[in-house]
């Protein structure tokens, strides 16, 4: 099993957002970042589980756990000449990206705020991808003592 942090913004898709899903399941698509589409696509499990991060919010953070339901698949979205992640170049006979399905396993109320996680950025997260300067992937891997830690600060 695979460890993820999922980074969306609330007011694009939040937490609450995949609570109210039908099942509670979402595709997790509209990535256009190759290394994030390979992710998705080649390294993605079944089973494997994932913190639902806030970014660019009043209060960011780890909002909830995520098992992803679904292995990657090409992206509909992408496809789909009406869909805001609509990309011309896309192509359904050699897709470009890739979607996983992801579904709510827990919120976690309160948050486990960035601010929370940095006070660790010394030593337990000193690699977390998240807490580095200029990340701006959308989903990045999590070591198992990362995920350890992470879910013993609740």
């Amino acid at each position: 099993m695979k460890y993820w942090l999922f980074k969306t913004e609330p007011e694009t898709f939040s937490v609450d957002d995949l609570a109210r899903a039908r099942g509670a399941t979402t595709a997790w698509d509209g990535v256009r970042n190759y290394q994030v589409r390979n992710m998705l696509r080649d390294e993605m499990k079944a089973g494997d589980l994932g913190f639902l991060y806030h970014s660019s919010c009043d209060v960011p953070g780890i909002y909830g756990i995520v098992k992803v339901v679904k292995e990657g698949y090409p992206e509909r979205a992408a496809l789909d000449r009406k869909h805001a992640y609509f990309d011309p170049k896309s192509d359904p006979a050699k897709p470009t990206w890739y979607s996983v399905d992801v579904q709510l396993e827990k919120k976690i109320d309160p948050p486990i705020t960035l601010e929370t996680l940095r006070k660790h950025a010394q030593r337990a997260l000193s690699e977390m991808l998240i807490l580095r300067r200029g990340n701006r992937l959308s989903v990045t891997p999590v070591t198992r003592d990362e995920w350890r830690f992470i879910t013993s600060l609740k």
